[in-house]
């Protein structure tokens, strides 16, 4: 059976829930894991959630103040699904006071809100897990497998793209998520970060980039109660909103390949058209996450007019063997997460990292300041300069 690890969940919108049903299902299907995880405490602010949270799914406990997860000596590891802007406080309060942590990308605002959660991740000797689901896939696992063993050559260039219409809708919500002090960056946070990890976790590290952002609905109504997900909300008063609803990125690899990386929040008539091209000198690969375990792959010496097969996968690419007994059986968004939960509590149980990391976040974090000072700047940066 394993020891029991207890874990608590901060924020219980749409990802909290989540994270708990990935908890609750991860012994399933990974039978073998040394650990598993009991349901202590569930916090969120809004009243009546958690207890809601706690009786629909047995948490122990509920709370409104997060704190008293962070002082619960029961809790030794962590999920922080709340609002961006409180990643960088939760996360490091937790670290310190001793539990790992799996927490959402972007991982607060900006790259120094990433570097200070994994700055105390390190100096407490926990582990730290960040939401970048996409990277899960199996199929991704396997284009990232085809890139590495040179079976489409050397690559040339990548297009990434992560388009969306949760923000199309001119009746949004003005949530916290169009403010700039508690959302950061717009979709540079919420789905281009998504685009970096991606395009680092295929094809290495990014050397430099210039940015174009816009903001395509300029106001919306503010809720006049609580809000989950992407609530719509009329006859509030019209606020303005504050960060990016687009952006578009020519990219640079140390490899010297070159990217295209493209997002959007308010695409009208898109519904997660998230994915990705890559070419290399003798073929290609591509993804798209509404076909989730299929691959769009070009091999061979034909060159010119060389055919495009579809590979599906199956057992043996990435933990596609953990849900699904053969090729072509379909995987949904919420095993992606299983897949987190496992990686998670794997890294715990042995002591070594395991999937995406503080360090990836801080990664990707620095990229997407690069993009929004490129974006003001009108000119090529480099991350980290």
């Amino acid at each position: 059976m394993g020891s029991t690890l207890g874990v608590a969940v901060v924020g219980f919108g749409w990802m909290g829930r989540v994270h708990t049903q990935a908890y609750a299902r991860v012994p399933h299907h990974f039978p073998g894991l040394s650990v598993r995880p009991e349901l202590i405490a569930v916090a969120d602010e809004v009243p009546g959630r958690a207890e809601e949270a706690a009786e629909r799914y047995g948490f122990a406990t509920a709370a409104r103040d997060w704190r008293e997860v962070a002082a619960d000596p029961r809790v030794q590891a962590v999920s922080v699904a709340a609002p961006n802007f409180l990643h960088r406080e939760i996360g490091v309060a937790m670290a310190e006071a001793g539990k790992h942590l799996w927490i959402e990308k972007p991982v607060g605002l900006t790259a120094g809100d990433a570097r200070a959660v994994a700055g105390a991740v390190a100096k407490a000797g926990v582990q730290g897990t960040v939401g970048f689901n996409y990277r899960n896939a199996p199929a991704v696992a396997a284009a990232r497998e085809l890139v590495a063993s040179g079976e489409i050559g050397t690559v040339t260039h990548v297009r990434i793209r992560l388009f969306s219409d949760y923000a199309a809708h001119p009746e949004g919500a003005l949530t916290w998520r169009y403010e700039r002090e508690r959302g950061g960056s717009g979709v540079l946070g919420d789905l281009a970060s998504h685009g970096v990890d991606l395009a680092r976790f295929l094809l290495g590290e990014i050397s430099s980039l210039t940015a174009d952002t816009a903001v395509f609905v300029p106001e919306r109504a503010r809720p006049t109660g609580a809000t989950a997900g992407h609530a719509r909300s009329t006859g509030g008063e019209l606020g303005p909103v504050e960060n990016e609803d687009y952006v578009s990125c020519l990219l640079r690899f140390a490899s010297g390949a070159r990217g295209v990386l493209e997002a959007c929040r308010v695409s009208v008539g898109e519904q997660n058209n998230y994915g990705f091209e890559i070419h290399g000198t003798k073929g290609a690969v591509s993804w798209d996450f509404r076909r989730m375990g299929e691959l769009g792959v070009s091999r061979g010496t034909s060159f010119q007019d060389q055919p495009v097969s579809t590979l599906y996968v199956g057992p043996g690419h990435g933990e596609f063997g953990a849900f699904q007994p053969g090729s072509a059986n379909s995987m949904g968004y919420d095993d992606l997460k299983v897949i987190e939960a496992y990686n998670f509590l794997r890294s715990i149980a042995e002591g070594t990292p395991y999937g995406a990391t503080l360090e990836d976040a801080v990664h990707s974090a620095t990229a997407l300041d690069a993009m929004a000072r490129s974006a003001e700047l009108g000119t090529w940066v480099s991350p980290g300069d």
